[in-house]
């Protein structure tokens, strides 16, 4: 079997059994810097476009919350979600590439996936991803990704994730 029909055998293999992979950052205190919307807003979208492949949507809160000192219609955060092809050459950069960059990774823990299958992982700075520049990057942001299996069972999508060569602690 050649190498190029195996891939894409592969390939089809993770786009049956994942349905999305959500990609997420919220902007948090650097709201309510001066110039907002103009410089750190628009470096946050133009990073997570570079590493998803496509313009996030800008997520703004849908009602007021005085204690968080967040206002109705303020921006909170960005998103993108991924489907088909897109997700599928997401998930091999993010299993082959970005977790083996990531400073003393010892494996995911199998508490990041909850009841219904969804693996949560966290990423304290946007430069495990090889198409973000820290030379250019003139903020530094938090980012989310939730990997959302099609079978909503948390034993049947474990064994899923180690299939697909996730690396999961023991």
């Amino acid at each position: 079997m050649t190498k190029a029909l195996r891939q894409s055998r592969e390939r089809k293999h993770v786009s049956n059994f994942l349905e999305k992979i959500v990609i997420n950052a919220g902007v948090g205190r650097a709201s309510q810097q001066p110039n907002f919307e103009e410089k750190v807003l628009t470096q946050i979208t133009r990073d997570i476009a570079s590493l998803s492949g496509q313009k996030p949507q800008v997520c703004r809160s849908r009602k007021s919350i005085a204690s968080f000192k967040v206002r109705e219609g303020q921006i909170i955060g960005v998103k993108v979600t991924l489907r088909r092809a897109k997700m599928v050459d997401f998930f091999e950069r993010l299993i082959t590439i970005v977790l083996p960059r990531v400073r003393d990774f010892a494996g995911i823990a199998v508490s990041n996936i909850d009841k219904n299958g969804v693996l949560n992982i966290g990423f304290r700075e946007q430069f495990v991803f090889p198409e973000i520049h820290p030379e250019e990057s003139l903020f530094t942001f938090s980012l989310g990704l939730n990997i959302i299996p099609k079978k909503r069972n948390r034993e049947e999508s474990l064994a899923l994730y180690r299939e697909l060569g996730v690396p999961l602690k023991k």
